[in-house]
């Protein structure tokens, strides 16, 4: 796997969205369904309301967390792209 993945706790979510994050999730190099596949997995660990980053380099992404957001409940607060890197901000619901 070209890019492990990686969990971490940071203070901020940076960006554009300003908003507290409470863990990442690098799925970075991963394609369709393993970055959503592993995004299930990470929220299964969160409280509700918590916010997970994720950060994903599949352009099928994008569509695949907005419409992941809409069959689960749970909030899709930012979707942004940099440099070939995506970044979502999801909260639990």
């Amino acid at each position: 796997m070209a890019h492990p993945n990686r969990t971490a706790n940071p203070p901020e979510a940076g960006g554009r969205t300003g908003a507290h994050c409470d863990r990442e999730l690098d799925v970075r190099g991963l394609h369709c369904p393993l970055p959503i596949l592993k995004t299930k997995k990470a929220l299964s660990e969160l409280s509700s309301g918590q916010i997970l980053r994720i950060l994903a380099t599949d352009p099928a992404a994008v569509i695949d967390f907005q419409v992941f957001a809409d069959q689960t409940g749970h909030a899709l607060l930012s979707s942004t792209e940099d440099a070939g890197t995506f970044t979502f901000h999801l909260r639990k619901r």
